[in-house]
């Protein structure tokens, strides 16, 4: 591309030079040495203005490039999250119907009319409007309250429920159904297993422009009959960690613990993203 700048320039300077040469001295005879010098003049500032001109045509290539190379990143991960997202649906949906099931045996009908009911609200709740990967934490508890409202069914007063969330933490934006998966682990592998029942505490609060939240629940202590340790990196928490890592890189923090007392705490720590509030939509900023 350079040589034919190059050529195209000397080719339209020599013309330009003699068309020059000839209208200032109005003669056929020419002065050479003014002339190659006209030449080389125009040639230099031709050659200069194509380089610029296509350096200017490259770089905006090169960006429109980039551009679709980014949005076609964003949109496969977009597209794996959802996939992971819809991944907790069946086996929530699994789940629950085995619950309601579970109640129809017992007898309990009113409970298990009680819970399909719940169950509807639910998947309503979660499959209504678009399909997003981060959401408010706000929303995200509105969804875990009816999530645990169907597991309060189920066992009762076996189960107790604490929230310790701080005003700040509502508006920080949090993966989409990033507490459910835990929440259900924590009632199957642990509130689940002890005949007198237990409790999940939930808290969040943002420390040094850290978003951390904390699953605890009560349970059988580690390596006794009781907690047989089945499950324990199971679909739920296996979708979870990898959405963290998607999302956030290395930029995110997801420990879990066994306390002496038994049970299992979740600890997880993001950066915070406010969410931007619109009159039809809420959606994220980075």
């Amino acid at each position: 591309m350079e040589l034919h700048a190059l050529a195209w320039s000397v080719t339209v300077g020599t013309v330009a030079a003699f068309v020059t040469e000839i209208a200032i001295t109005r003669a056929v005879r020419l002065v050479w040495t003014d002339f190659l010098e006209n030449v080389v003049q125009l040639s230099v500032m031709l050659f200069l203005w194509c380089t610029l001109y296509f350096s200017i045509k490259l770089w905006q290539q090169s960006v429109r490039e980039r551009e679709r190379l980014l949005r076609a990143e964003s949109e496969a991960r977009d597209a794996h999250l959802s996939a992971l997202r819809y991944q907790l649906h069946p086996h929530f949906l699994f789940n629950s119907l085995n619950a309601v099931s579970t109640l129809v045996l017992r007898g309990d009908a009113p409970g298990a009319t009680r819970m399909l009911s719940q169950i509807g609200s639910l998947l309503r709740a979660s499959l209504d409007g678009p399909v997003a990967s981060e959401i408010p934490f706000s929303q995200e508890l509105d969804f875990t309250q009816k999530y645990l409202a169907i597991e309060q069914t189920r066992l009762g007063d076996r189960l107790h429920v604490e929230f310790e969330i701080a005003p700040d933490s509502l508006d920080a934006c949090v993966p989409s159904m990033l507490l459910q998966p835990l929440l259900e682990n924590a009632v199957r592998h642990g509130v689940g297993r002890l005949r007198q029942g237990g409790e999940i505490a939930i808290r969040a609060a943002v420390e040094n422009r850290r978003l951390r939240i904390t699953v605890s629940n009560s349970g059988p202590v580690r390596g006794t009959h009781a907690d047989n340790g089945q499950n324990r990196r199971g679909i739920g928490l296996a979708n979870t960690t990898e959405r963290l890592q998607r999302l956030y890189g290395s930029d995110c923090e997801f420990t879990l613990g066994w306390p002496d007392a038994g049970g299992c705490e979740i600890t997880i720590r993001l950066p915070v993203r406010k969410a931007v509030h619109r009159i039809e939509e809420t959606s994220c900023a980075l």
